[in-house]
């Protein structure tokens, strides 16, 4: 499964033999492995926090269900 390639970005993934991956945007190799997305996404926004990137959450499909920003938000919002 292709993740995006911007380093601006986090993405919870589902890993080929089971379970959930965490990567950063464009690296081959995740920063962890959870047997749960749950697990997962809990690690990833924790990761994403503390690098101000956008965090990409995929469905077992691929596709993205939901996105969080975490810092290093694109649109700019008053109030």
């Amino acid at each position: 499964m292709a993740v995006g390639k911007n380093p601006g970005t986090h993405h919870v993934v589902p890993n080929a033999e089971g379970g959930w991956d965490v990567r950063r945007g464009g690296a081959a190799r995740s920063s962890g492995h959870f047997d749960t997305k749950q697990d997962a996404v809990q690690r990833a926004r924790e990761i994403s926090r503390n690098a101000d990137t956008e965090l990409k959450i995929h469905n077992r499909d691929g596709r993205i269900a939901q996105s969080d920003s975490h810092g290093n938000d694109p649109r700019n919002i008053k109030g």
